[in-house]
């Protein structure tokens, strides 16, 4: 369901939240379960039939665990809490700033606003209370306690399950993530494209030459930097124009093109199953624990099979990142053959009526040809268990590594046929023009990007936000609010 939908449910149906808020406080025992008295409309709606009254003389019971004072003020905080929700910017951080007024650390408060939360957009309470267990796992995993400490992955924790990750707020907290993480790219592109355009009045050939420079040390190689200065040339041409103001927005435009991912096709019959390759020390493990924790807060029953059973201490990494996102995990443990997990793993998801198997393999050097060999063992025998997996290959790549992840990409995707590639510690590096490369010479999607440590840090990869943050261009997201 998208944002202003669920915000519609908040701002005009006055009469629906109104009975969903009474029936909130009346299974949480803060009310009788009578009706309450009528009060007046905020805004202009339809007339609203009386409910039903209950027997005329029934006594009045106290609310259960509750003084006369406390029933008295309950009702209160509720009401005004959904009148500022009306009233409010439909906006997830104005949302919460509100859940969280007055709220200092993880406590009974703080669950009863978000049950609240919940049950304003008509959430099933088993869904809500399944969030709340959820988070207060990983609060505990974390051992964190004040809202400072995890407001910010409370947020993200919101927005996977309310569906709300794709609507402006969330674009625009991805986009001051990602202009954070480009800082160091940017110095050595955006800063000395601006050097030599503002030491011009015209585009000439000079300028040209210098730029392609910039590309290429900046790790966006040789041959996708020729292909890239060429289109340009071409989109300058065609606007008739020579104008150093008007190149920044010919280039952002142009990379945005490049960043186009084509639709999927998701799996026909679940599980899908989710094959992720790449080499030693690219971060994969925690790809798979970051990947399967956005999966499980979008509803998905997710399992993470341990098929990398070569690396010293891997399924045992692999397995704490399955208990600390509450994922189901298989393993045959250390030295079983990598084949035989990936069968039995999807036997198991079959079993157990998982939506998503992510399947991990061994960090090979992708030098090694029989390792490569035993990536397409892996996937002949995962499509015999289950047709058409696995129905996704990923490669994560490191970012820092600069030219090196060209190669990877080359030998995988002749291996294994990539689907996806997921770039990890993007905010560490100065070779952000790896992006670039990559995107130009295969055309693989990139879905994902690391800009980070938490969980909340593998973010999706959006080509426009990513050339509009690179090159300082308005035209990505909006303008990101203070949360």
């Amino acid at each position: 369901m998208g944002f202003f939908s669920k915000f519609k449910k908040i701002w005009d149906v006055d009469s629906r939240l109104d009975k969903a808020v009474e029936e909130f406080k009346t299974e949480q025992g803060l009310v009788d379960a009578a009706p309450p008295p009528e009060t007046p409309p905020l805004t202009a709606v339809e007339p609203v039939a009386p409910a039903q009254k209950t027997e005329a003389h029934a006594p009045e019971k106290p609310a259960p665990g509750l003084s006369a004072d406390q029933k008295a003020a309950v009702p209160g905080w509720q009401k005004q809490l959904l009148l500022s929700l009306r009233q409010a910017e439909p906006r997830l951080s104005v949302w919460l700033a509100l859940i969280l007024e007055g709220v200092e650390k993880a406590d009974d408060k703080l669950w009863e606003r978000l049950r609240f939360l919940f049950s304003a957009l008509e959430t099933k309470p088993d869904e809500a209370e399944s969030f709340i267990a959820s988070f207060r796992s990983w609060l505990d995993v974390m051992e964190y306690e004040r809202v400072s400490e995890f407001r910010s992955e409370l947020q993200y924790r919101l927005a996977l399950a309310l569906e709300l990750e794709d609507e402006e707020d969330e674009r625009s907290r991805l986009f001051l993530k990602l202009s954070e993480g480009l800082e160091k790219t940017r110095q050595t592109i955006t800063r000395r494209i601006e050097s030599i355009l503002t030491s011009r009045e015209t585009i000439d050939e000079g300028f040209w030459e210098e730029l392609e420079e910039i590309l290429i040390t900046a790790d966006v190689g040789y041959e996708p930097t020729v292909k890239l200065v060429e289109r340009l040339r071409e989109r300058m041409r065609a606007a008739g124009s020579n104008d150093p103001a008007a190149f920044k927005e010919a280039m952002r435009d142009e990379l945005a093109e490049m960043f186009k991912t084509p639709r999927r096709i998701q799996a026909a019959t679940p599980p899908e199953v989710v094959m992720m390759v790449g080499v030693n020390g690219v971060g994969k493990t925690t790809t798979i624990g970051k990947l399967a924790h956005r999966a499980r807060m979008q509803g998905r029953k997710v399992i993470i099979a341990a098929g990398d059973t070569f690396r010293a201490a891997a399924v045992e990494q692999l397995e704490v990142w399955a208990k600390r996102v509450d994922a189901g995990f298989f393993s045959k443990g250390a030295g079983a053959d990598p084949a035989a997990v990936a069968y039995e793993a999807i036997d198991a998801a079959i079993a157990g009526g998982y939506d998503l198997v992510l399947l991990d393999t061994a960090g090979r050097l992708h030098t090694k040809v029989n390792l490569m060999e035993e990536l397409k063992k892996i996937k002949r025998v995962s499509g015999k268990k289950h047709e058409g997996a696995p129905h996704r290959t990923v490669l994560v790549v490191d970012a820092t590594t600069g030219q090196n992840a060209i190669q990877q990409t080359k030998l995988f995707n002749e291996a294994v046929d990539l689907d996806e590639i997921i770039l990890t510690k993007l905010d560490g590096t100065a070779k952000g023009g790896i992006v670039v490369a990559l995107a130009s010479q295969f055309g693989i999607p990139i879905t994902f990007v690391g800009l980070g440590e938490k969980m909340e840090d593998l973010r999706p990869f959006d080509g426009k936000d990513f050339a509009s943050a690179l090159l300082g261009v308005q035209g990505g997201a909006p303008a990101p609010s203070e949360t």
